[in-house]
């Protein structure tokens, strides 16, 4: 049976500060969390083009708490990603 790719987690909108590494670096950037679900995000960072396929989202400048993550869509400095393990 095919995955019916059109249901999605709800994302709620937070519009909150949030913090990107390189996966496997420690030089945290700054970025912008547009929306949030339990599945993924929609990030704004001023770099999109230096940011690799994997990274890691957190709210504080601590990576240790940091949510592993894939990049699924780019759009300018527009990026969709979705949380991984």
């Amino acid at each position: 049976m095919a995955k019916d790719k059109t249901k999605r987690e709800p994302r709620k909108s937070v519009r909150q500060n949030g913090w990107v590494t390189l996966d496997g670096g420690f030089a945290a950037r700054p970025c912008e969390v547009l929306d949030l679900s339990s599945t993924g995000a929609k990030l704004v960072v001023s770099e999109a083009v230096s940011l690799g396929p994997r990274l890691r989202l957190g709210f504080s400048r601590d990576v240790r708490s940091a949510r592993h993550c894939e990049v699924v869509w780019r759009r300018g400095t527009t990026l969709g990603v979705k949380f991984v393990s």
